[in-house]
């Protein structure tokens, strides 16, 4: 069975060395007193020895067995339920929560990597805690203090979990079409009724009630999304006291078979009658609810990051032990038959490649988590705002690019392993059917780019788009001997591939959907070139302490910017042929 090692040392590199989280934290006052680098690594030893030690060997067994449904119960594999506990018990799920609800109050910064752990070790298990930090931060911003005050301690804690009830069968992304409505009540409660599809963790045997935040439309509402409104929704009921009582009306329909993250339970959830309470506004439901989707968002983008981190450690262990063929200069290991797959260049590519978009995405993953500090916790007016404006833009990349790539990388992971790869004891098969998902849930991958293309740069003339290529211009002057001439060439081709479709989205209808996804993978690729063009300059300057941890990330940013960004070469032409050739073949053609 594969292990899974943290990996710590790159992780302390990106958190204090890149960006230096310590110093940020020390000048915001929310965070100055709560956390420093000693506890930052602390917790980062800790949560290494959690996922590693815990969570990381029930990943295949859990895979095998899988969540069980039995007339609306749900079991989780042997083992989740125990360990489960153990994890609450250190305070996990509140890593990053509201300490004046029994929180943690831990930065993003620091929470992004723990994630990352978390999905690497176990996509499923994580989930079941992901959904619930979820719905803990939806309820901290938007519910009244009474919901904050019942709901967010026994959460935090995890004896209560959280999910997210958005969409349902006929439905899909188009949540202005939903049916389930919730009706007012004499108390100030609702009646919720209707049915939910895709509910992760919607029932499951890890904790004593779950939380459910169910989209719904009032009897009066608007039509479409503006006559949505956010509920919650407990499974068991909660006396004033905070004591359980009786069990809502909310079921468990049944619980879907899948490709992948087996051991987690996917629900279909019922809402007869059930008691709810009104979170936020009346009809301004979906605003609410976004709060959790962008956390989502980015944490299910992690989960890309993770499983590709998992599929290159034992990739990269395999290529290492794995003899076949002599290397193309003569033989490498000549005391042996043959020559470990490592001396391969294809083996080499794939690995390279592996690496490099995994801690290209670590990195990136940290600076969106910077941005979310900032807009979290910044006392400066401006500051704040424009960290509002780069999270609401990079959120989109962070989602999609962070999964479209995981994929390539497990993919890559299974392929160096050759036919074992494609057998299950191995677990790179698993890998590749967990981290598919990624790129389906929270918002399918093209959502993502519509979103960011049509909403975030195209709807605002590409002022969000402007803000982070200043800050990215800014380093590529400053930094021309790490990469900045290339940084800066590959910007300027974003730059001015988005002025081209600002104009044609002016004429052309399906201008913006034809370019997306193209489009955020070319911001994809022009922000990790920032990433790594940061990562080079502290490498550079730090390469005689540790020849082989800088020097190997000296060698990998050459590997990225000279083998990896051409690839907006190609992007670019895609996006510039438009989308009249989409529209060449008549629907029955097809």
């Amino acid at each position: 069975m594969p292990e899974f090692n943290a990996p710590l040392r790159d992780m302390r590199f990106v958190l204090h060395e890149v960006f230096q989280a310590p110093n940020l934290w020390a000048r915001l006052p929310a965070l100055a007193e709560t956390v420093d680098a000693d506890t930052a690594d602390a917790i980062l030893e800790e949560a290494a020895k959690v996922t590693g030690g815990l969570i990381a060997p029930l990943n295949r067994s859990g895979d095998e067995e899988g969540a069980q449904w039995h007339d609306g119960v749900v079991t989780t594999p042997q083992g989740f339920k125990e360990a489960y506990a153990t994890y609450t018990e250190g305070g996990w799920v509140g890593l990053s929560g509201n300490p004046e609800y029994g929180g943690m109050g831990m930065p993003k910064m620091l929470a992004v990597a723990f994630e990352e752990m978390l999905y690497a070790a176990g996509s499923s298990f994580a989930l079941y805690s992901a959904l619930s930090s979820g719905a803990c931060l939806a309820i901290d911003a938007h519910a009244s203090e009474e919901l904050k005050s019942t709901y967010l301690p026994p959460m935090y804690e995890g004896r209560w979990a959280g999910s997210m009830c958005l969409t349902e069968a006929h439905a899909g992304t188009d949540l202005g079409i939903i049916r389930t409505r919730a009706e007012p009540q004499a108390d100030g409660s609702y009646k919720v009724t209707g049915s939910k599809i895709f509910i992760t963790g919607g029932e499951q045997d890890l904790t004593e009630n779950i939380i459910h935040l169910v989209l719904a439309k009032l009897p009066d509402a608007p039509a479409g999304p503006k006559g949505i409104s956010l509920f919650l929704v407990p499974k068991v009921m909660v006396g004033a006291d905070g004591s359980l009582g009786e069990r809502n009306a909310v079921s468990c329909g049944s619980i879907e078979h899948k490709m992948g993250i087996k051991a987690s339970a996917t629900c279909v959830m019922n809402f007869d009658g059930a008691t709810g309470y009104l979170i936020g506004e009346v009809n301004r439901g979906l605003a609410a609810m976004f709060t959790m989707m962008n956390y989502e968002r980015l944490s299910i983008g992690i989960q890309g990051i993770g499983c590709a981190e998992a599929s290159y450690q034992s990739a990269v262990a395999y290529a290492r032990d794995r003899l076949q063929s002599r290397a193309p200069t003569g033989p490498v290991a000549k005391d042996k038959l043959a020559d470990p797959i490592i001396v391969h260049p294809d083996v080499r590519r794939m690995l390279l490649t592996m690496k490099a978009m995994t801690e290209g995405g670590r990195a990136f993953a940290c600076y969106v988590g910077q941005q979310l500090d900032l807009a979290k916790y910044a006392d400066d007016t401006d500051e704040r705002q424009n960290a509002e404006a780069l999270v609401a833009l990079l959120t989109p990349v962070a989602k999609a690019f962070f999964t479209d790539t995981g994929l390539e990388s497990c993919v890559h992971g299974q392929q160096v392993f050759g036919g074992h790869g494609y057998i299950r004891e191995w677990g790179q098969e698993q890998l590749v059917r967990d981290v598919r998902i990624a790129q389906i849930y929270e918002g399918t991958n093209g959502i993502q780019a519509l979103d960011l293309l049509g909403r975030k740069v195209v709807a605002n003339g590409g002022a969000a788009l402007r803000l982070f290529a200043a800050e990215v211009r800014a380093f590529a002057h400053d930094h021309e001997a790490t990469y900045g001439a290339l940084l800066l060439e590959a910007l300027e081709r974003l730059e001015a591939v988005s002025g081209w479709l600002l104009e044609q989205a002016k004429t052309e209808p399906n201008a913006v959907g034809a370019a997306s996804v193209e489009y955020l993978h070319l911001f994809g690729y022009v922000a990790y070139a920032y990433m790594w063009a940061r990562m080079a300059a502290v490498a550079q300057n730090k390469q005689a302490e540790d020849e082989a941890f800088y020097g190997g990330k000296l060698a990998t940013a050459e590997f990225f910017f000279t083998r990896l960004l051409p690839r907006t070469l190609s992007l670019e032409a895609s996006i510039r042929a438009g989308s009249q050739p989409l529209y060449g073949l008549a629907a029955e053609q097809f």
